[in-house]
């Protein structure tokens, strides 16, 4: 394994649904896999629709990112996956609100299904 990487395993984050890590640190860049509504405790997608299947994605996002000192301020880019298109107005107010006047590079593209059923997942590369 080269020693430039670190792997991050993240407390408070849903434990990995494969065999990834929930981020790689490569010296000050997080590169964080996608975060889908899973609850960390249940380990089962949240009910209740896209709102709360977005809130709860920018949760696991928020302790992966918490697990290196970060928050949504120290990312550079994210990706947005939907599984419709439609619940782009909610997922934009929501993404909205969590990142206040920092606005980072970001793409949002539908996609024909996410892990579990989910219906939305977000990645990120975050600058610690």
């Amino acid at each position: 394994m080269n020693s430039d990487i670190e792997l991050v395993s993240a407390p408070g984050a849903p434990e990995a649904i494969g065999p990834y890590s929930h981020a790689a640190k490569v010296g000050d860049m997080l590169y964080c896999s996608g975060q889908i509504p899973l609850d960390p405790e249940t380990k089962t997608i949240v009910p209740g629709g896209i709102e709360k299947q977005t809130r709860r994605v920018l949760a696991n996002m928020k302790a992966v990112l918490a697990s290196r000192d970060a928050d949504f301020s120290s990312i550079v880019k994210t990706t947005i996956f939907l599984a419709d298109m439609t619940d782009f107005p909610t997922v934009n107010g929501l993404y909205a609100e969590a990142f206040g006047d920092h606005k980072p590079a970001r793409s949002t593209v539908q996609v024909a299904g996410l892990p579990m059923g989910a219906l939305v997942e977000i990645e990120c590369i975050a600058k610690l």
